[in-house]
């Protein structure tokens, strides 16, 4: 225990730097995400407290962050709809909560090992190009539509597509929103290529930090000169503030538990823990990977610990929690080396929403974007796609179609189409490799290696009919750690008749693996001459 806070304490000045780059990306998440799933403003704050507290607490994850995810928010608005309120609605995440906890602890985390790393890193680049094609807008002074960090098509102002938002954006371009965003972005990329690889005092400042405050700087300036309309209402963050503590004790909610057994509530519960569980072990793979260090998440433990955030989430008026990529992967880009990060970012949205809500409500939402679009840009290099493409179209397809998939569905349809692409990939590789046919003259190798289902059944078939009269046909089944009955049938058919067409055939089986062969010994010989057939034909 001791040593764990000295490392914890010698990785703060890491760490500290990292959670103010994820306070200034949370928060305006956390607020978008409760305006599109139609629940009060402060939900969104709320789940981003829990989420980054008490989550990464009990999180085994040192870098995944958590809180609200927009992945959710079409299965938030249609329930709260359902139910008419808000109140209720706190029940299901409660439930939430609880079925996830019991997921833990019948290991089903084990869910997450299964997911391609192509995939991931498709999964990765998606949410790259949609923090681009989102953000975009409030870059330009467009403001129709809410921040999203998963999702394509929630936008609650205007119900159109990311793309058609991101076309129609430069249809209402706000001067000064454009030119503190230019600012920023352009800040940004100068800063990453000339002090982020230096060392000193210089590179402990988070950059993200620097372009709140040059962006403040620049509407505060424009509302001083007059040259230019400063950004007010909408383009800024928009944060609730209380004028005393019981005030601000009432943004929290309770659950109204009369209905806890309505049927259809514990339904939305067990959906919601059911796409949050996915998301959150997604989420910990992608975050597993771009860890520098290479630590393994223990998944498990981490679908408990997002259990006991939506269970306590839920009981003070919070939406639905999930491990989410993006707020992570701004972590892991602004060198985070704990779970301190996260906890701290979880401590810095408790304290500003309570004590300044007033300075967050001055922060222009182009600069913001200009940090969300950097992140983007670094989520989907143009070098990664080179990557895969080198790497042969069994890795680079599943790559893009994931890509597609997530910017034309979600994010969850998204990553399975992907591996479903990525499964077609291992059945063909598979297919080609479980059976090698050579032939010299009238002489033929079968040689059956690995796997050997009934989907190489027809080419097995074929070829063994093709094979000319008079011919020495040599089946190698030593290689071969499992073979399907149907190809069995067929080699033993084979075997019957082969004698009639004077075909000679060799069978090697393998002593010490039970293939399933009706014929005993590891040597079997069906010869041509007519007196030693019949004896084959006897012995099969």
């Amino acid at each position: 225990m001791v040593q764990k806070v000295k490392q914890y304490a010698s990785a703060l000045r890491y760490d500290f730097p990292s959670s103010v780059v994820v306070f200034l990306v949370a928060l305006p998440l956390c607020l978008g995400i409760a305006l599109a799933s139609g629940a009060p403003p402060f939900s969104g704050i709320i789940s981003g407290i829990v989420g980054g507290i008490i989550v990464a607490s009990i999180s085994g994850s040192q870098l995944s962050v958590s809180g609200p995810a927009a992945g959710l928010s079409t299965i938030v608005a249609a329930a709260i709809i359902s139910f008419a309120s808000f109140e209720t609605f706190l029940v299901a995440v409660v439930i939430c909560g609880i079925v996830q906890i019991a997921l833990g602890f019948a290991k089903a985390g084990i869910m997450g090992d299964y997911i391609p790393s192509n995939v991931i890193k498709g999964m990765l680049a998606a949410i790259g190009l949609i923090l681009i094609l989102n953000q975009f807008p409030h870059l330009l002074g467009d403001d129709s539509s809410f921040e999203a960090d998963e999702s394509t098509t929630a936008v609650v102002v205007e119900k159109k597509n990311i793309f058609i938002t991101f076309f129609n954006s430069f249809r209402h371009i706000t001067p000064a929103a454009l030119i503190i965003g230019a600012s920023c972005l352009v800040f940004y990329v100068l800063w990453e290529k000339i002090i982020a690889n230096k060392k000193g005092f210089l590179k402990l400042i988070p950059a993200p930090l620097i372009l709140v405050l040059i962006g403040v700087g620049i509407n505060e300036l424009f509302k001083g000169a007059g040259s230019l309309p400063a950004l007010t209402g909408g383009h800024l963050v928009t944060i609730p503030r209380a004028s005393n503590a019981s005030e601000f004790m009432s943004f929290f909610t309770m659950p109204d538990w009369s209905k806890f057994l309505n049927g259809k509530i514990w339904l939305t519960g067990g959906t919601l823990a059911l796409v949050a569980s996915l998301e959150t072990l997604l989420s910990i793979e992608a975050v597993d990977d771009l860890d520098p260090y290479q630590r393994v998440t223990n998944t498990n433990r981490e679908l408990k610990a997002q259990g006991i955030g939506n269970v306590v989430a839920g009981l003070i008026g919070g939406l639905p929690i999930t491990s989410v990529i993006v707020r992570s992967s701004a972590n892991v880009n602004a060198g985070a080396k704990s779970k301190m990060s996260a906890i701290l970012h979880g401590v810095l949205l408790l304290l500003c929403v309570a004590l300044i809500p007033f300075l967050l409500n001055l922060i222009p939402k182009a600069a913001l974007a200009a940090i969300l679009i950097y992140t983007g840009y670094k989520l989907a290099k143009p070098s990664l796609f080179t990557t895969f493409y080198k790497k042969g179209w069994d890795s680079f397809l599943p790559f893009v179609f994931t890509i597609v998939a997530i910017l034309a569905t979600d994010l969850l349809k998204g990553v399975i189409i992907g591996c479903v692409v990525g499964l077609f990939f291992v059945i063909r590789s598979n297919f080609k490799l479980a059976v090698l046919v050579v032939s010299d003259a009238n002489r033929y190798l079968f040689r059956l290696r690995k796997d050997v289902s009934f989907l190489n059944k027809p080419i097995i078939k074929n070829r063994l009919e093709k094979v000319p009269a008079n011919s020495y046909v040599l089946i190698d089944a030593t290689r071969a750690d499992f073979i399907d009955k149907d190809i069995i049938e067929v080699i033993e058919d084979f075997l019957k008749h082969a004698p009639l067409k004077g075909i000679t055939v060799e069978l090697k089986k393998s002593n010490h693996k039970d293939q399933g062969f009706i014929t005993n010994g590891s040597k079997i010989v069906a010869q041509a001459k007519p007196v030693v057939q019949k004896e084959a034909v006897a012995a099969v």
